[in-house]
Protein backbone atom coordinates (compact mmCIF):
# COMPACT_ATOMS: atom_id res chain seq x y z
CA UNK A 1 0.00 0.00 0.00
CA UNK A 2 1.31 3.46 -0.88
CA UNK A 3 2.22 5.54 2.14
CA UNK A 4 0.33 8.79 2.63
CA UNK A 5 1.91 12.03 3.78
CA UNK A 6 0.31 14.93 5.58
CA UNK A 7 3.06 17.14 4.15
CA UNK A 8 2.89 17.09 0.37
CA UNK A 9 5.84 19.41 -0.34
CA UNK A 10 8.81 20.01 1.94
CA UNK A 11 11.65 22.43 1.27
CA UNK A 12 14.63 22.08 3.59
CA UNK A 13 17.50 24.57 3.42
CA UNK A 14 16.75 25.35 -0.22
CA UNK A 15 19.04 27.99 -1.67
CA UNK A 16 19.34 29.42 -5.17
CA UNK A 17 22.40 31.46 -6.09
CA UNK A 18 22.37 32.62 -9.72
CA UNK A 19 25.69 32.97 -11.50
CA UNK A 20 27.08 36.48 -11.15
CA UNK A 21 24.64 37.49 -8.40
CA UNK A 22 26.10 38.95 -5.22
CA UNK A 23 23.40 37.44 -3.00
CA UNK A 24 21.11 34.41 -3.16
CA UNK A 25 17.70 34.74 -4.79
CA UNK A 26 16.46 32.27 -2.17
CA UNK A 27 18.37 31.72 1.03
CA UNK A 28 18.15 28.51 3.10
CA UNK A 29 14.37 28.29 2.79
CA UNK A 30 12.46 25.85 4.99
CA UNK A 31 8.80 25.37 4.07
CA UNK A 32 6.18 22.66 4.47
CA UNK A 33 3.03 22.58 2.34
CA UNK A 34 0.24 20.47 3.86
CA UNK A 35 -1.43 18.00 1.51
CA UNK A 36 -4.67 19.27 0.00
CA UNK A 37 -4.04 22.89 0.99
CA UNK A 38 -3.50 26.13 -0.88
CA UNK A 39 -0.28 27.91 0.09
CA UNK A 40 0.39 31.38 -1.29
CA UNK A 41 3.93 32.70 -1.81
CA UNK A 42 3.92 36.48 -1.61
CA UNK A 43 6.35 39.31 -1.08
CA UNK A 44 7.99 42.29 -2.79
CA UNK A 45 9.78 42.10 -6.11
CA UNK A 46 13.03 40.19 -5.73
CA UNK A 47 11.84 38.04 -2.81
CA UNK A 48 12.30 34.81 -4.76
CA UNK A 49 8.68 33.63 -4.79
CA UNK A 50 8.62 32.66 -8.47
CA UNK A 51 12.12 31.17 -8.21
CA UNK A 52 10.88 29.03 -5.32
CA UNK A 53 7.87 27.87 -7.30
CA UNK A 54 10.01 26.91 -10.28
CA UNK A 55 12.46 25.01 -8.10
CA UNK A 56 9.61 22.76 -6.94
CA UNK A 57 9.15 21.35 -10.46
CA UNK A 58 12.82 21.88 -11.37
CA UNK A 59 12.32 24.47 -14.06
CA UNK A 60 15.08 26.06 -11.98
CA UNK A 61 17.55 23.78 -10.21
CA UNK A 62 18.35 24.67 -6.58
CA UNK A 63 21.93 25.42 -5.69
CA UNK A 64 21.62 23.48 -2.46
CA UNK A 65 19.04 22.02 -0.12
CA UNK A 66 16.39 19.33 -0.46
CA UNK A 67 12.92 19.37 -2.00
CA UNK A 68 10.57 16.49 -1.25
CA UNK A 69 7.24 15.83 -2.94
CA UNK A 70 5.14 13.25 -1.11
CA UNK A 71 8.26 12.10 0.70
CA UNK A 72 10.37 11.59 -2.45
CA UNK A 73 13.47 13.66 -3.18
CA UNK A 74 12.57 15.66 -6.28
CA UNK A 75 16.21 15.90 -7.32
CA UNK A 76 16.48 12.12 -7.56
CA UNK A 77 13.66 11.89 -10.11
CA UNK A 78 14.04 12.58 -13.83
CA UNK A 79 12.67 16.09 -14.34
CA UNK A 80 10.22 14.96 -17.05
CA UNK A 81 8.68 12.32 -14.78
CA UNK A 82 8.51 14.77 -11.90
CA UNK A 83 6.58 17.32 -13.95
CA UNK A 84 4.00 14.76 -15.05
CA UNK A 85 2.75 14.71 -11.46
CA UNK A 86 2.73 18.51 -11.18
CA UNK A 87 0.25 20.76 -12.97
CA UNK A 88 1.56 24.21 -13.88
CA UNK A 89 -0.48 27.35 -14.57
CA UNK A 90 1.15 30.66 -15.51
CA UNK A 91 -0.11 34.22 -15.95
CA UNK A 92 0.30 34.21 -19.73
CA UNK A 93 -1.54 30.86 -19.85
CA UNK A 94 0.85 29.53 -22.52
CA UNK A 95 -1.72 27.76 -24.68
CA UNK A 96 -0.54 26.44 -28.05
CA UNK A 97 -2.10 28.89 -30.55
CA UNK A 98 -2.20 26.36 -33.42
CA UNK A 99 -4.06 23.74 -31.37
CA UNK A 100 -7.75 23.67 -30.49
CA UNK A 101 -8.90 23.96 -26.91
CA UNK A 102 -9.51 20.21 -26.80
CA UNK A 103 -6.01 19.53 -28.11
CA UNK A 104 -4.48 21.95 -25.59
CA UNK A 105 -6.22 20.25 -22.68
CA UNK A 106 -5.13 16.84 -23.95
CA UNK A 107 -1.44 17.78 -24.16
CA UNK A 108 -0.17 15.79 -21.16
CA UNK A 109 -2.56 12.80 -21.45
CA UNK A 110 -1.49 12.48 -25.11
CA UNK A 111 2.16 12.49 -24.01
CA UNK A 112 1.38 9.78 -21.46
CA UNK A 113 -0.11 7.58 -24.16
CA UNK A 114 -3.76 7.70 -23.14
CA UNK A 115 -6.18 6.31 -25.72
CA UNK A 116 -8.57 8.62 -27.54
CA UNK A 117 -11.70 7.55 -25.67
CA UNK A 118 -10.06 8.19 -22.30
CA UNK A 119 -8.79 11.58 -23.46
CA UNK A 120 -12.23 12.62 -24.75
CA UNK A 121 -13.89 11.57 -21.50
CA UNK A 122 -11.33 13.40 -19.38
CA UNK A 123 -11.49 16.54 -21.55
CA UNK A 124 -15.29 16.64 -21.40
CA UNK A 125 -15.23 16.31 -17.62
CA UNK A 126 -12.62 19.04 -17.19
CA UNK A 127 -14.47 21.49 -19.42
CA UNK A 128 -17.50 21.08 -17.19
CA UNK A 129 -15.37 21.27 -14.04
CA UNK A 130 -13.81 24.64 -14.93
CA UNK A 131 -17.04 26.14 -16.24
CA UNK A 132 -16.45 26.21 -19.99
CA UNK A 133 -18.96 25.53 -22.75
CA UNK A 134 -18.36 22.25 -24.58
CA UNK A 135 -18.86 24.16 -27.84
CA UNK A 136 -15.50 25.85 -27.22
CA UNK A 137 -13.52 22.64 -27.59
CA UNK A 138 -13.10 23.09 -31.35
CA UNK A 139 -12.08 26.73 -31.09
CA UNK A 140 -8.56 28.14 -30.93
CA UNK A 141 -7.11 30.17 -28.03
CA UNK A 142 -7.31 33.53 -29.82
CA UNK A 143 -11.08 33.06 -30.12
CA UNK A 144 -11.47 33.04 -26.32
CA UNK A 145 -11.46 35.83 -23.76
CA UNK A 146 -8.65 36.13 -21.23
CA UNK A 147 -10.76 34.57 -18.50
CA UNK A 148 -11.76 31.67 -20.74
CA UNK A 149 -8.14 31.07 -21.70
CA UNK A 150 -7.19 30.99 -18.04
CA UNK A 151 -9.84 28.33 -17.39
CA UNK A 152 -8.40 26.29 -20.25
CA UNK A 153 -4.96 26.65 -18.65
CA UNK A 154 -6.29 25.26 -15.38
CA UNK A 155 -8.04 22.41 -17.20
CA UNK A 156 -4.82 21.53 -19.04
CA UNK A 157 -2.86 21.54 -15.78
CA UNK A 158 -5.40 19.15 -14.21
CA UNK A 159 -5.69 16.87 -17.25
CA UNK A 160 -3.52 14.02 -15.95
CA UNK A 161 -4.96 14.45 -12.43
CA UNK A 162 -1.67 15.53 -10.80
CA UNK A 163 -1.59 15.67 -6.99
CA UNK A 164 0.25 19.03 -7.04
CA UNK A 165 -0.72 22.23 -8.86
CA UNK A 166 1.66 25.19 -9.18
CA UNK A 167 0.16 28.56 -10.14
CA UNK A 168 2.37 31.55 -11.01
CA UNK A 169 0.31 34.78 -10.94
CA UNK A 170 -2.52 32.87 -12.65
CA UNK A 171 -5.03 35.74 -12.64
CA UNK A 172 -2.68 38.68 -13.03
CA UNK A 173 -3.45 39.32 -16.71
CA UNK A 174 -7.24 39.69 -16.44
CA UNK A 175 -9.36 42.62 -15.33
CA UNK A 176 -10.47 42.93 -11.67
CA UNK A 177 -14.02 41.67 -12.25
CA UNK A 178 -12.87 38.55 -14.11
CA UNK A 179 -10.08 38.12 -11.55
CA UNK A 180 -12.57 38.00 -8.69
CA UNK A 181 -14.72 35.51 -10.59
CA UNK A 182 -11.75 33.25 -11.31
CA UNK A 183 -10.68 33.38 -7.67
CA UNK A 184 -14.13 32.24 -6.59
CA UNK A 185 -14.08 29.48 -9.17
CA UNK A 186 -10.68 28.28 -7.94
CA UNK A 187 -12.02 28.01 -4.38
CA UNK A 188 -15.07 26.10 -5.63
CA UNK A 189 -12.85 23.86 -7.74
CA UNK A 190 -10.58 23.09 -4.80
CA UNK A 191 -13.59 21.88 -2.83
CA UNK A 192 -14.03 19.24 -5.53
CA UNK A 193 -10.48 18.23 -6.47
CA UNK A 194 -8.56 18.74 -3.17
CA UNK A 195 -5.19 19.35 -4.82
CA UNK A 196 -2.06 20.61 -3.12
CA UNK A 197 -1.71 24.09 -4.62
CA UNK A 198 1.23 26.48 -4.38
CA UNK A 199 0.23 29.91 -5.66
CA UNK A 200 2.49 32.88 -6.39
CA UNK A 201 0.80 36.27 -6.16
CA UNK A 202 1.77 39.90 -5.58
CA UNK A 203 -1.72 40.73 -4.27
CA UNK A 204 -2.14 40.39 -0.50
CA UNK A 205 -5.93 40.44 -0.82
CA UNK A 206 -5.78 37.53 -3.27
CA UNK A 207 -3.52 35.59 -0.91
CA UNK A 208 -5.82 36.28 2.04
CA UNK A 209 -8.86 35.17 0.06
CA UNK A 210 -7.49 31.99 -1.49
CA UNK A 211 -4.81 30.54 0.76
CA UNK A 212 -5.00 28.25 3.76
CA UNK A 213 -1.50 29.43 4.67
CA UNK A 214 0.63 32.32 3.45
CA UNK A 215 4.41 32.38 3.11
CA UNK A 216 5.44 36.03 3.23
CA UNK A 217 8.96 36.40 1.84
CA UNK A 218 11.44 39.27 1.89
CA UNK A 219 14.07 40.27 -0.66
CA UNK A 220 16.66 37.51 -0.98
CA UNK A 221 14.16 34.71 -0.39
CA UNK A 222 13.99 35.17 3.37
CA UNK A 223 10.81 33.76 4.92
CA UNK A 224 9.45 36.39 7.32
CA UNK A 225 6.27 34.55 8.38
CA UNK A 226 4.37 31.40 7.44
CA UNK A 227 0.88 31.46 8.87
CA UNK A 228 -2.84 31.27 8.22
CA UNK A 229 -4.42 34.43 6.80
CA UNK A 230 -6.08 35.27 10.10
CA UNK A 231 -2.88 34.72 12.09
CA UNK A 232 -0.91 36.88 9.66
CA UNK A 233 -3.36 39.73 10.19
CA UNK A 234 -3.92 39.16 13.89
CA UNK A 235 -0.31 38.65 14.96
CA UNK A 236 2.30 39.91 12.44
CA UNK A 237 5.72 38.46 13.22
CA UNK A 238 7.58 41.74 12.75
CA UNK A 239 7.43 45.27 11.37
CA UNK A 240 8.03 44.08 7.80
CA UNK A 241 4.98 41.81 7.93
CA UNK A 242 2.88 44.51 9.57
CA UNK A 243 3.76 47.02 6.84
CA UNK A 244 3.19 44.53 4.05
CA UNK A 245 -0.31 43.45 5.11
CA UNK A 246 -1.35 47.08 5.56
CA UNK A 247 -2.87 49.29 8.19
CA UNK A 248 -6.41 48.00 7.60
CA UNK A 249 -5.67 44.61 9.15
CA UNK A 250 -8.85 44.59 11.25
CA UNK A 251 -11.10 45.22 8.25
CA UNK A 252 -9.31 42.52 6.28
CA UNK A 253 -9.92 40.04 9.11
CA UNK A 254 -13.60 40.96 9.08
CA UNK A 255 -13.66 40.22 5.36
CA UNK A 256 -12.11 36.77 5.90
CA UNK A 257 -14.59 35.43 8.46
CA UNK A 258 -18.28 34.78 7.89
CA UNK A 259 -21.32 34.96 10.11
CA UNK A 260 -21.32 31.15 10.26
CA UNK A 261 -18.00 31.33 12.15
CA UNK A 262 -19.70 32.96 15.15
CA UNK A 263 -21.94 31.29 17.74
CA UNK A 264 -25.50 32.59 17.52
CA UNK A 265 -27.86 33.27 20.41
CA UNK A 266 -31.58 33.87 20.64
CA UNK A 267 -31.27 37.61 21.25
CA UNK A 268 -34.24 39.97 21.71
CA UNK A 269 -36.55 37.89 19.52
CA UNK A 270 -40.05 36.62 20.33
CA UNK A 271 -42.81 34.77 18.51
CA UNK A 272 -45.27 36.99 16.70
CA UNK A 273 -47.97 35.61 18.99
CA UNK A 274 -46.23 37.00 22.10
CA UNK A 275 -47.91 39.80 24.02
CA UNK A 276 -46.57 43.37 24.02
CA UNK A 277 -45.73 42.91 27.71
CA UNK A 278 -43.61 39.85 26.89
CA UNK A 279 -41.90 41.71 24.08
CA UNK A 280 -40.98 44.64 26.31
CA UNK A 281 -39.65 42.24 28.97
CA UNK A 282 -37.38 40.57 26.40
CA UNK A 283 -36.08 43.98 25.27
CA UNK A 284 -35.51 45.03 28.88
CA UNK A 285 -33.64 41.82 29.74
CA UNK A 286 -31.35 42.10 26.72
CA UNK A 287 -30.87 45.87 26.91
CA UNK A 288 -32.21 46.26 23.37
CA UNK A 289 -34.36 49.00 21.89
CA UNK A 290 -35.64 46.57 19.26
CA UNK A 291 -37.48 43.25 19.30
CA UNK A 292 -37.46 40.71 16.47
CA UNK A 293 -40.55 38.71 15.48
CA UNK A 294 -40.70 35.15 14.17
CA UNK A 295 -43.58 33.10 12.90
CA UNK A 296 -43.16 29.30 12.63
CA UNK A 297 -39.42 29.73 12.28
CA UNK A 298 -39.51 32.54 9.69
CA UNK A 299 -38.02 35.90 10.61
CA UNK A 300 -40.58 38.68 10.11
CA UNK A 301 -38.47 41.70 10.97
CA UNK A 302 -37.54 44.10 13.76
CA UNK A 303 -39.97 46.27 15.73
CA UNK A 304 -38.73 49.43 17.46
CA UNK A 305 -39.59 49.51 21.18
CA UNK A 306 -41.72 52.71 21.05
CA UNK A 307 -43.89 51.03 18.41
CA UNK A 308 -44.88 48.19 20.76
CA UNK A 309 -48.34 49.17 22.07
CA UNK A 310 -50.73 47.35 24.40
CA UNK A 311 -53.77 48.07 22.25
CA UNK A 312 -52.87 45.67 19.44
CA UNK A 313 -50.89 42.54 18.47
CA UNK A 314 -47.20 42.78 17.72
CA UNK A 315 -47.85 41.99 14.07
CA UNK A 316 -49.66 45.33 13.73
CA UNK A 317 -46.53 47.26 14.65
CA UNK A 318 -44.39 48.64 11.80
CA UNK A 319 -41.47 46.34 11.05
CA UNK A 320 -38.07 46.81 9.43
CA UNK A 321 -37.58 43.56 7.52
CA UNK A 322 -34.45 43.78 5.33
CA UNK A 323 -32.40 46.35 7.20
CA UNK A 324 -30.92 44.14 9.91
CA UNK A 325 -30.55 40.58 8.73
CA UNK A 326 -27.74 38.60 7.13
CA UNK A 327 -27.16 35.13 5.74
CA UNK A 328 -24.79 32.59 7.27
CA UNK A 329 -22.31 33.17 4.43
CA UNK A 330 -22.23 36.96 4.87
CA UNK A 331 -18.86 38.34 5.95
CA UNK A 332 -18.40 39.76 9.43
CA UNK A 333 -17.55 43.03 7.76
CA UNK A 334 -21.00 43.12 6.15
CA UNK A 335 -22.65 42.17 9.45
CA UNK A 336 -20.78 44.93 11.29
CA UNK A 337 -21.79 47.51 8.68
CA UNK A 338 -25.45 46.55 9.11
CA UNK A 339 -25.20 46.73 12.90
CA UNK A 340 -23.59 50.16 12.73
CA UNK A 341 -26.23 51.56 10.37
CA UNK A 342 -29.32 49.91 11.88
CA UNK A 343 -28.25 50.35 15.53
CA UNK A 344 -29.59 46.95 16.55
CA UNK A 345 -28.60 43.28 16.60
CA UNK A 346 -28.49 41.38 13.32
CA UNK A 347 -30.78 38.43 12.68
CA UNK A 348 -29.19 35.45 10.92
CA UNK A 349 -31.53 33.90 8.38
CA UNK A 350 -31.17 31.13 5.79
CA UNK A 351 -32.12 31.34 2.12
CA UNK A 352 -35.72 30.49 3.02
CA UNK A 353 -35.92 33.33 5.54
CA UNK A 354 -35.86 31.04 8.58
CA UNK A 355 -34.45 32.54 11.76
CA UNK A 356 -31.19 31.05 13.02
CA UNK A 357 -30.19 33.40 15.81
CA UNK A 358 -28.71 36.82 16.47
CA UNK A 359 -25.19 38.23 16.42
CA UNK A 360 -24.06 41.48 17.99
CA UNK A 361 -21.18 43.88 17.61
CA UNK A 362 -19.80 42.61 20.93
CA UNK A 363 -19.68 39.06 19.57
CA UNK A 364 -17.79 40.19 16.48
CA UNK A 365 -15.27 42.10 18.58
CA UNK A 366 -14.81 39.15 20.96
CA UNK A 367 -14.23 36.78 18.07
CA UNK A 368 -11.56 39.01 16.56
CA UNK A 369 -9.87 39.50 19.93
CA UNK A 370 -9.68 35.77 20.66
CA UNK A 371 -8.89 34.37 17.23
CA UNK A 372 -10.47 31.93 14.77
CA UNK A 373 -10.32 28.94 17.12
CA UNK A 374 -12.72 30.79 19.47
CA UNK A 375 -14.86 32.23 16.67
CA UNK A 376 -15.58 28.74 15.39
CA UNK A 377 -16.05 27.19 18.84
Amino acid sequence: MEESYTTAIRLHGVTKQFDGASAPAVDALDLEVPAGSIVALIGPSGCGKTTTLRMINRLIEPTSGRIEINGVDALEQPAVELRRDIGYVIQQVGLFPHRTIAQNIATVPRTLGWDNDRIRERTAGLVELVGLDHAMLDRYPDELSGGQQQRVGVARALAADPPVLLMDEPFGAVDPIVRGSLQNELMDLQQQVHKTIVLVTHDIDEALKLADRIALMNVGGVLEQFASPDELLRDPANEFVERFVGEDRVMKRLQLATVADLPFHQGPVVAASATPVEAREVMRASGSAWVGLTDRGAFLGWVHGPDVHDDGPLTDAPRSLPAAQVGRDSTLRRAMEIIMTSRTSVAVVDDGGRFGGVITLEQIRAGLDQGPEVIAA
